[in-house]
């Protein structure tokens, strides 16, 4: 079975990003297994919660969320870089941290870069 794991480090108002999602969802569409999504470097930004998108501008995190619910899609979020941008991940401070993410560090994406047939970063 063709799998699939997808690294984002641009940030949410990059266009790429809008690439990346198509890309995703094209994947998930055609019946590939997506297995997870890490966000790195400037792709942390996607997880805060404090970012206002203009609602003329493209919602990337809105999209993201959509995915994750609608093909229950892993969306992992490097907790180094994330806090480097300010993005709290403790459980004290985590309203800054969007709900759809789970933090992981760099070792889920080593596992998913081994369990994927395919790695493609945007």
């Amino acid at each position: 079975m063709n799998t699939l794991a997808v690294v984002i480090t641009t940030p949410p108002h990059s266009p790429l990003t809008a690439t990346a999602i198509n890309y995703v969802e094209s994947a998930l569409v055609a019946g590939i297994n997506v297995i997870g999504v890490f966000f790195y470097q400037g792709g942390a930004m996607h997880a805060n919660s404090n970012i206002s998108i203009a609602s003329d501008e493209y919602q990337a995190i809105e999209h993201w969320q959509q995915l994750a619910q609608q093909y229950q899609l892993p969306l992992h979020i490097c907790i180094t870089a994330a806090e480097k941008r300010g993005i709290a991940c403790d459980a004290i401070d985590g309203e800054k941290l969007n709900g759809a993410f789970t933090v992981s560090g760099l070792g889920e994406l080593v596992e998913l870069s081994t369990k994927a047939s395919r790695l493609v970063q945007f």
